[in-house]
């Protein structure tokens, strides 16, 4: 089956990423979401994102990396594509528009019944060949797949964030999953110049199965007060070379977030190594979720 039209449910931070890379790589998209206002942010803030690349070729002229001339015509041709791109966005609130995709990519909020609930949706309002993908950072695509009437349609696709700038996507099976499904996924994954890796299906899959342990004893060292929270980023960061330290890498991702995720792998698991930190646990319900509102281990 050949995919041309990509539908993206939920068009916050992720869902609007995975609409950008998907417009920019040639596919028609039609994203949807509960709330008006923030399909208009959602397509605005792509926009924005888009025109990055016009400023970088800016800053490269005037660096003087790059002639005029060819300022001027790398400029023309990504100011058209960017264009087209946003010609190929489609948005709107009815789930049912996502009949007209090939593929639809849920990307909701990180909780299992939301995400059930958008799958037996999708289930009743698209064609049966339409494959329907979760961006799931954490929980069972088995279970999820359960929820629809094609479990051999159903698979994992977890993009990084931010979307457009981060090079991997997670491509997880889940029991049902067909190989020819597989293979149309991972096709589309490729064609938007990310590089795939599969990951078995159990809680956390690879990435966040190693890296929210991590985030979550960083956590553990603030409240045991180990350290601060400068101290524990720098240590990390100058310690371990990595280009941001865990509790700034938190706030990025959304505590909320980090906190799903450690509950879905303590409850999958039941082994108390990946038990939430009580601290983490607190700043979620403080509404302290990190840099998209303004506050969390930072203040932003």
């Amino acid at each position: 089956m050949e995919i041309k039209t990509i539908g993206v449910v939920g068009a916050g931070q992720m869902g609007a990423g995975i609409a950008h890379v998907a417009a920019m790589s040639g596919y028609d998209v039609i994203l949807t979401d509960i709330s008006a206002d923030v399909l208009t942010r959602a397509v605005a803030g792509i926009e924005n994102n888009m025109n990055r690349g016009l400023k970088r070729l800016d800053k490269k002229l005037a660096a003087g990396a790059i002639s005029a001339d060819e300022h001027a015509q790398k400029r023309t041709d990504l100011a058209a594509s960017i264009g087209d791109a946003l010609s190929r966005i489609q948005t709107t609130t009815d789930l049912s528009a996502h009949a007209q995709a090939q593929l639809v990519v849920e990307a909701a909020t990180e909780r299992v019944d939301l995400k059930n609930k958008i799958f037996e949706q999708l289930s009743a309002c698209t064609p049966d060949h339409v494959i329907l993908a979760s961006n799931t950072s954490s929980i069972s695509i088995t279970s999820i797949a359960s929820h629809t009437n094609r479990p051999e349609r159903v698979m994992g696709m977890h993009f990084m964030n931010p979307v457009p700038v981060m090079k991997l996507v997670e491509l997880i099976r889940g029991l049902g999953t067909s190989e020819e499904t597989y293979k149309a996924v991972e096709a589309v994954a490729q064609k938007m110049g990310k590089t795939t890796v599969e990951g078995r299906d159990m809680p956390g899959f690879i990435v966040n199965r190693i890296l929210m342990p991590y985030i979550n004893e960083a956590v553990q060292a603030l409240y045991e007060g180990i350290g601060t929270v400068e101290d524990i980023d720098t240590a990390m960061k100058l310690g371990t070379n990595v280009p941001m330290g865990p509790l700034t890498l938190a706030d990025f991702i959304g505590l909320d977030t980090c906190l799903a995720i450690m509950e879905v792998l303590h409850d999958g698991f039941k082994d108390s190594k990946y038990r939430p930190s009580p601290l983490l646990r607190k700043y979620v319900e403080a509404g302290w979720l990190g840099k998209k509102t303004k506050r969390g281990f930072y203040t932003y």
